[in-house]
């Protein structure tokens, strides 16, 4: 299985929101370097779910589930279908991530329960998955609202946190000013996230939601290295978009 190393160095990814397996192989082949398959903006099953891990996984892909909600059954069933690791959608404090850190881990570093599913082999494999759970399961937290900026160091200093990425539509809905990704008070509120996060050795990103290259540029020039870019629906939106523009008035 692919390891930590995807966060040692400029890494880019993207979301899945269309359950269909052919959208997972298309994009898992188009060069990212983690998919994450959204359980909280779309209609995903968790068996469709499995599917989309599976496929992501067989294609050399690290495969991460952006979950509901922060739900440790749900994070014991996607961890057990193979996800690589969890994203954690709008945490506002550490008591919140300690809980999401320990329903990833087996004891003695969580309260995991064992089962044996596809990611421990079907119980071929459960010492094998045990190790790597413990040294490379991956918890990233999604910063997206103000009360999570302002407990920032103390949510990014929990043990087992491996990195953040900011959802910047619903942290700017936090601030009153949805959409607004210019605004003062934004942008001030971004500085502030990488200036803890620069002091932690954090790493950490953005979602730059649009497929906008430019934007992507930008980012990377801003400094983040956990990039998420796009997400599928978006894509195929603008793809479609693009390729009519002009030829209909």
């Amino acid at each position: 299985m692919p390891n930590k190393s995807v966060l040692e160095s400029l890494s880019i990814g993207s979301w899945i929101q269309l359950g269909h397996p052919a959208v997972a192989e298309i994009m898992a082949a188009a060069g990212f370097d983690w998919l994450t398959v959204d359980l909280e903006h779309s209609t995903i099953s968790l068996a469709e779910a499995e599917n989309l891990i599976r496929i992501i996984d067989l294609k050399g892909v690290v495969p991460l589930v952006r979950l509901s909600s922060n739900n440790s059954e749900q994070i014991k069933r996607v961890m057990d279908a193979g996800a690589h690791g969890v994203i954690i959608p709008m945490v506002k404090s550490e008591a919140e991530v300690k809980r999401a850190v320990r329903a990833v881990k087996y004891p003695p570093d969580g309260d995991r329960s064992v089962g044996l599913a596809r990611a421990q082999g079907y119980g071929t494999s459960f010492s094998e998955y045990y190790k790597w759970q413990k040294e490379e399961s991956l918890v990233i937290v999604q910063i997206e609202h103000i009360e999570a900026v302002n407990n920032l160091e103390k949510i990014l200093s929990v043990p087992g946190v491996d990195a953040y990425i900011v959802g910047p539509y619903d942290l700017s809905g936090s601030l009153g000013i949805p959409g607004q990704f210019e605004n003062p008070t934004f942008l001030k509120a971004m500085k502030q996230i990488r200036d803890v996060a620069e002091r932690l050795e954090m790493p950490g990103g953005v979602h730059v939601v649009e497929p906008n290259p430019e934007e992507l540029k930008k980012c990377i020039a801003d400094g983040n290295r956990f990039i998420a870019y796009g997400v599928d629906t978006r894509m195929l939106d603008v793809a479609c978009r693009l390729g009519l523009a002009g030829l209909k008035n």
